[in-house]
């Protein structure tokens, strides 16, 4: 029984060190602010490979969104006014394997990219 035992919990030990250890995966943690001082519609920031948004962003508000790069290439980033005018703006090449923070900050007729990204 003993011996079960000590197996058992030399097993759980190799199991949380592998699961500590390895297995890290790259993401972009992502923040869309709105600073442009009205509520604005149909957000879409586009990144290699994909895209995501919401449909309005109160004024002063922040979406988040977490995303991993696949492949590499432009983002931009969409947005429509309180006015129904729509706007788009590039932002930075993005590579893949590259992980961090991306920060969009919206204002009435522009947008300003900050990223704190790494390998």
């Amino acid at each position: 029984m003993d011996r079960r035992r000590s197996f058992a919990i030399s097993g759980l030990a190799g199991f949380v060190l592998l699961a500590a250890s390895g297995c890290h995966s790259a993401y972009v943690e992502a923040v869309v602010r709105n600073d442009s001082g009205a509520a604005v519609s149909l957000v879409e920031l586009d990144y290699p490979s994909a895209s995501f948004g919401t449909e309005t962003l109160a004024a002063g508000g922040e979406y988040h969104y977490r995303f991993k790069i696949l492949g590499n290439g432009p983002t931009k980033v969409i947005w429509t006014d309180s006015a129904r005018k729509e706007h788009t703006v590039a932002g930075p090449e993005l590579q893949e394997g590259l992980q961090g923070r991306l920060t969009v900050a919206l204002s009435a007729t522009s947008a300003t990219w900050n990223t704190q990204l790494h390998r």
